[in-house]
């Protein structure tokens, strides 16, 4: 009967279904895979054939199949759905198997002003064929099939809306290699090129979202984080939401800093008029946050901060929950609450917090940032204050009220505000930091402004790249990796657009980088150790160490040939204080592990030479990015073997690197009996990491008497991260049974610092 059937080409024509083909690209789908079967994927296929059916259809229909077969016991559908879809993507692409020559795809994207036309301006004939020399295409058969579908949905330049994909992976490559080199020196750009397109092609280096679906297109915006802080007045307000929409339409994710807006009855104009306090003003920026649409998918997304002694707070805190009216409500942004030394002192000793509006009490907000013993003195003397209008919280009553709403939203944020400026690479009483992003791991100098094109404003943005541990079999691999990472974000910067001069001047004078990690689970698993049990204490220390050395390492570098950047004496580099020196000692009690590089030699390289960037290293969840990788996500446990994940192509499913061998070696989520080990980890990270990190606590309900976790075990793990020096907290996930069934079934989310979207981990 199915012989009968017959299939309508792409032309129209129709002719017999012609199953020794569908056959023959099975098969050689299947080549070199262990436990696949090519007739259990024909058969799940032949079902869904029907007469008239398209040729496109066909390769959809045995794609799908493919990708219902994976599970624990054959993982390797993955890479034989991974194929299918390869083949089909490059017939949508080429009109055939085999991709063009370089120079060609080149030319005929730059036409259709697909490409950014200074491809052919910066590179020559010759350069072209040298790099297509370079070009390995069949290094799109290592993709898991999710890693397609995200290239697919994401990555490769497409026609949105009628949904034609005109690349492969191996031209995006090659070509973000070739923009972010273009202006080194003819004598060496192809080297680095060739580095740079081998270190990321074969998964050694991971890149963000914006990258790797902008670079060597017209527009030029590959930041993934913004952080944007608002001041006091309405020009300000204005100007932030300006800004907001400007850098949401251009795919970056949003840090909004609104700690300074005075609280609800505050006098106006001497009293001519009261305020209506932070909720309207929120609710403007959530309305900016949620105008532009990201790549035709979503609205933008942001986390704004504020302070946990603002006079507002305990409206601040539930205006993300579901109870309660709209007026009262900003459910559509996420919130990061900011703490200090003097608030945890007041929960321990079962004390009071004072609340008050930061426009009634002169240099607490700024000393808040900059100097911790100014704070506690200007705070206590405020609070004797009697003709200053505030509010006094039992502290416990004040922790309790914001550990609820974390937990009931998963989406309050913790910061650590002193850990951010006491342990950083900015010096605080010249360039405070006063807020992160939307993911929690970066930590910038920002300043407000009065209007969108005010020179003294500061926005800040943050480059973002991914070293996969799961690459690196010894700590040596790193030092060439930092050079490449490090010196094509650093290109970048110069590379890309700015529209607003806040964060052009910030950007090219801080010059701020972010280089992360990825496939950590894996990295643990390979290596035999544990979140939980203290064994990969050593070797996360040892890893980080030599991470953050060879970063420092490469910025000395760059900076000796290109110079250090403008505002580095706005460093603690600069006074020769490195992120070994300025970390809590608390955590030594944790893990004593010695140093193992030459860190006196890199303090003396670094006050002699300066370094190109501020910062180079953060800790982002590289949700998406990962799974180009084939990786786990960022430094999170899984939370099952296998990763189920909705996205609008629909359910993408992976299986955690090296399964069968390493399966009792990984250590799922839920299997993880407290936080404590994780609290550990992220602390010995942050010794060595100059900005932040997205750290996750997890809670399982089922673990506790009446199915409830204890609010004090909450407030312990939010004390015991405070004490090591973690800088901040990203999300606070619940198990709830339900999402057990699929094992980890998650919106689709976005990325590596937060660009274009939720960053759901």
């Amino acid at each position: 009967m199915t012989q009968s059937l017959f299939v309508t080409k792409r032309d129209g024509r129709r002719e017999p279904l012609d199953l020794d083909k569908i056959h023959r690209v099975i098969t050689w789908a299947a080549e070199g895979l262990s436990n696949v079967s090519v007739s259990q994927v024909e058969l799940k296929s032949h079902i869904q054939f029907y007469d008239g059916i398209k040729s496109e259809d066909i390769h959809e229909t045995i794609i799908k199949a493919a990708a219902d077969l994976i599970s624990k016991d054959t993982p390797d559908y993955q890479y034989l759905a991974a194929r299918l879809a390869v083949f089909h993507l490059r017939k949508k692409a080429y009109g055939q198997f085999e991709p063009p020559h370089l120079y060609d795809q080149v030319v005929k994207m730059v036409e259709a002003k697909r490409y950014d036309q200074h491809i052919l301006a910066d590179y020559s004939r010759d350069e072209l064929d040298q790099m297509n020399s370079f070009i390995d295409h069949s290094r799109d058969l290592n993709f898991s099939y999710a890693a397609v579908k995200q290239l697919e949905g994401k990555y490769l330049v497409q026609n949105r809306v009628s949904g034609e994909i005109y690349e492969s992976a191996q031209f995006l490559y090659m070509l973000v290699a070739a923009c972010l080199f273009a202006n080194y020196p003819k004598a060496t750009r192809l080297d680095y090129v060739r580095r740079f397109y081998d270190a990321c092609s074969l998964f050694k280096l991971s890149l963000p979202t914006p990258i790797m679906s902008g670079v060597r297109t017209p527009t030029r915006q590959f930041s993934s984080c913004v952080l944007i802080e608002c001041g006091d007045s309405l020009d300000s307000i204005n100007a932030t939401s300006s800004a907001i929409v400007k850098y949401v339409s251009q795919r970056a994710g949003i840090g909004i800093n609104a700690g300074r807006i005075r609280a609800l009855g505050s006098p106006i104009r001497n009293g001519e008029a009261f305020h209506t306090g932070c909720i309207p003003f929120y609710k403007h920026f959530q309305t900016a946050v949620k105008s532009c649409s990201q790549g035709g998918v979503r609205g933008g997304a942001a986390t704004l901060f504020y302070p946990l002694w603002h006079l507002e707070v305990e409206s601040l805190l539930v205006l993300k929950n579901n109870r309660g009216v709209e007026e009262n409500r900003v459910r559509h942004l996420d919130y990061g609450v900011q703490f200090n030394r003097l608030m945890y002192t007041r929960l321990i000793k079962d004390d009071y917090i004072t609340l008050f509006s930061p426009s009634d009490v002169p240099g607490l907000y700024d000393a808040f940032f900059e100097d911790q013993e100014k704070f506690e003195e200007l705070y206590v003397k405020y609070e004797a204050d009697t003709s200053i209008r505030k509010k006094r919280l039992k502290a416990l009553e004040l922790f309790t009220l914001f550990m609820q709403e974390r937990a009931s939203t998963g989406r309050i944020y913790l910061q650590n505000v002193d850990h951010c400026n006491t342990h950083s690479p900015f010096n605080p009483k010249l360039a405070p930091v006063r807020q992160s992003n939307l993911c929690l791991e970066i930590a910038l100098p920002t300043k407000p402004m009065n209007d969108v094109n005010d020179p003294e404003g500061e926005i800040a943005l943050c480059t973002l790249s991914a070293f996969n541990l799961g690459a690196i079999e010894d700590l040596s691999e790193l030092e060439p990796l930092a050079e490449l990472a490090v010196r094509s974000l650093d290109s970048l910067l110069d590379y890309q657009d700015y529209p607003i001069p806040a964060a052009f001047h910030a950007s090219i004078s801080r010059r701020t980088l972010g280089v992360g990690v990825i496939n950590y689970a894996y990295y643990l698993a390979k290596n035999g150790v544990k979140y939980s049990d203290g064994s990969a204490n050593g070797l996360t220390h040892r890893t980080f160490e030599a991470i953050q050395y060879y970063l420092l390492k490469a910025s000395n570098k760059l900076a000796q040939e290109f110079g250090a950047c403008p505002k580095f004496n706005e460093t603690t580099y600069a006074q020769g204080i490195l992120p070994i020196d300025s970390y809590k000692k608390d955590l030594d009690k944790v893990c004593n592990e010695p140093l193992l590089l030459d860190w006196e030699q890199l303090r003396n390289d670094i006050l002699s030479h300066g370094l190109r960037n501020s910062t180079l290293s953060a800790l982002m969840p590289s949700e998406t990015s990962s799974q180009i990788s084939n990786a786990t996500n960022g430094i999170e446990p899984p939370r099952g073997h296998i990763s189920v994940k909705a996205s609008k192509d629909g359910i993408l499913k992976q299986v955690v690197p090296e399964y069968e061998r390493l399966k009792n070696q990984y250590e799922l989520l839920w299997d993880i009996p407290n936080n404590s080990g994780y609290i550990s980890l992220v602390a010995i990270m942050q010794k060595f990491i100059d900005q932040t990190i997205s750290a996750n606590t997890n809670y399982d309900p089922n673990k506790f008497d009446g199915g409830k976790v204890p609010m004090k075990l909450l407030l312990q793990d939010l004390l015991s991260a405070y004490k090591l020096g973690v800088k901040t907290m990203y999300y606070h996930n619940t198990r709830d049974g339900a999402s057990d069934v699929q094992e980890d079934i998650k919106p689709e989310a976005e990325d590596d610092g937060c660009a274009g979207g939720a960053c759901k981990i």
